[in-house]
């Protein structure tokens, strides 16, 4: 298998960082290859690298790269809210396709928060490069997110919920009871292979080393969201989609059915394929969710 790793210049405003790649596979004429978006924000692409499987398997070259502010990126702690912008990771990513050449022809599949940026990615503007789009585990809106992750919280013993609660009032969020709690949600919600992945792990530890981007964009936790983008909504130009599209979800997640309705609603050319546990299938459900990956990108 051949892996390349390299970094390239992303220059913003009078500043230049760098943005971190691998490339499994060979980025050739004639072959398009995957371009994978990792979550967060602000987590690293390591629990993303098993996709690496859609090379293995379908021969298709796959891009990874830690995106701004995470993992061999460059890390940046003091920039503010008016930095850290979805607008931001559009032009990095942008910056990335240029650079590896392959803008004109490229398929992109965002997971969690890179499922987010991959739907704005679409609809800001066309992409006539972009052949096929990806949107697993993610919603349209933060909005719905956030409700969607309270009716999950809900269903926890009252004294859980209002330990969480104390904790993000009090500020006390890096203490070891309310990470417990945190854990105790996300392996019911986000990922019941217990234990956890190490490469899950890894992304999780790369994001609590530097958790600028996190906490500017979205907050405390996904319960109490006051970063920047509480309002985020691209419900309203979801229909400017023109790639075909898989949304992708689980049952006991937080882009549940109602969650990622309007994308199956206002996306043109969408197929939906539901999993059956939770927010992270190519750990829970592998072998079905690479098939249905590889079908998608190779149409019969």
């Amino acid at each position: 298998m051949t892996e390349v790793t390299g970094a390239v210049d992303f220059r913003v405003g009078k500043e230049t960082y760098k943005t971190w790649y691998k490339v499994v596979g060979d980025l050739g004429p004639g072959i398009r290859p995957l371009v994978t978006l990792h979550g967060g924000p602000g987590m690293s692409h390591v629990y993303m690298q098993s996709h690496a499987e859609i090379f293995t398997t379908y021969t298709i070259p796959v891009v990874f790269y830690d995106q701004l502010g995470t993992g061999r990126s460059t890390h940046i702690t003091d920039k503010g809210a008016d930095f850290w912008t979805p607008e931001l990771f559009i032009d990095e990513l942008d910056n990335l396709l240029a650079h590896l050449g392959i803008k004109d022809d490229f398929d992109l599949l965002g997971h969690s928060w890179g499922g987010m940026l991959a739907a704005d990615y679409a609809s800001a503007q066309q992409r006539p490069g972009l052949r096929r789009l990806i949107i697993a585990n993610a919603p349209p809106s933060l909005k719905l997110w956030e409700q969607s992750m309270h009716y999950w919280l809900n269903k926890f013993p009252e004294d859980f919920r209002e330990m969480l609660r104390r904790h993000e009032r009090d500020g006390t969020t890096a203490s070891e009871e309310y990470q417990r709690g945190m854990k105790e949600f996300y392996n019911k919600h986000v990922c019941q292979a217990i234990p956890w992945p190490a490469e899950l792990d890894q992304s999780f530890a790369d994001m609590d080393e530097n958790p600028t981007v996190y906490t500017t964009m979205l907050g405390t936790s996904e319960f109490n969201l006051t970063g920047s983008m509480i309002t985020w909504d691209i419900t309203d130009r979801l229909d400017r989609i023109s790639c075909p599209t898989l949304v992708c979800n689980g049952q006991e997640e937080g882009a549940q059915d109602f969650v990622i309705k309007p994308f199956i609603e206002k996306i043109p050319k969408v197929k939906w394929v539901k999993f059956k546990k939770t927010h992270i299938p190519f750990y829970e459900d592998k072998e079905y969710y690479f098939k249905t990956i590889g079908a998608f990108l190779i149409p019969t």
